[in-house]
């Protein structure tokens, strides 16, 4: 298994499921986009790509020209060559703006262990048919993806009371994910070093919020491993065929 990994910032990896792809023997490429690494230009070699998060946001091609390179390939790679993708937070919206969504400021931002409630498309679908209907999840975000009602291509499958696109998919074979179910017990305290992802926990939770935060992540850290395990599993199952 060949798997792409597109990277924003070093400590946004695929965490969990990192691990268990390369206790899968995985063949893993990892591009840190902001240290200026290059996309491949042969993306057909690849089984799955996945996309992480990130300080920065979709819009933001000024600051970060390497975004313009990153949603073409995630076109070419999605699109074109119809192969399997799974976007985390930052991956999930651009995702969605590839495929004509918009990315916009949320109305609250999402920053805690929230709630994700799953619709009904959830029951017929590859990945996440095995999940609960109501799942809590770890969630750092202050944009979210709108705008993908007439794509006849997408498919909702999960939702919270502040974002309606926490979960979709583009055919049967690429997911959104706004939320973070691949963290890991050192994740919370690891981005809350980051500037951008501690001045939003503060200002949404409190100067004091970081060590709460953390301690509520890791009371819910069998959960969310447990997820992320029956996600990897499906995905290899179920959209590789492996």
């Amino acid at each position: 298994m060949r798997v792409l990994i597109l990277q924003h910032i070093k400590i946004e990896d695929p965490g969990f499921i990192k691990d268990l792809m390369i206790k899968d023997g995985a063949e893993l490429t990892t591009i840190e986009l902001d240290q200026g690494e290059k996309i491949p230009t042969d993306l057909s070699k690849f089984d799955a790509m996945f996309c992480m998060g990130g300080p920065m946001d979709t819009w933001m091609e000024k600051e970060h020209p390497w975004l313009v390179d990153e949603k073409k390939a995630i076109k070419k790679f999605v699109v074109d060559l119809k192969k399997p993708y799974l976007g985390f937070c930052l991956g999930c919206q651009l995702l969605g703006e590839v495929v004509g969504g918009k990315v916009v400021k949320s109305r609250n931002p999402e920053i805690g262990m929230l709630n994700i409630n799953f619709s009904k498309n959830k029951n017929n679908d590859p990945l996440f048919s095995k999940f609960p209907e109501k799942i809590t999840s770890l969630q750092w975000h202050s944009y979210e993806v709108q705008g993908l009602e007439d794509n006849n291509d997408v498919t909702l499958l999960a939702s919270s009371p502040e974002t309606k696109y926490q979960i979709f998919k583009y055919q049967n074979y690429a997911y959104g994910i706004q939320f973070h179910i691949e963290v890991k017990d050192t994740t919370v305290s690891e981005w809350g070093c980051v500037p951008e992802y501690k001045s939003a926990l503060e200002k949404e939770l409190g100067p004091d919020a970081l060590q709460k935060f953390d301690n509520e992540a890791k009371a819910n850290m069998e959960n969310m491993n447990n997820y992320s395990k029956i996600l990897y599993s499906k995905f290899k199952s179920d959209i590789l065929k492996i």
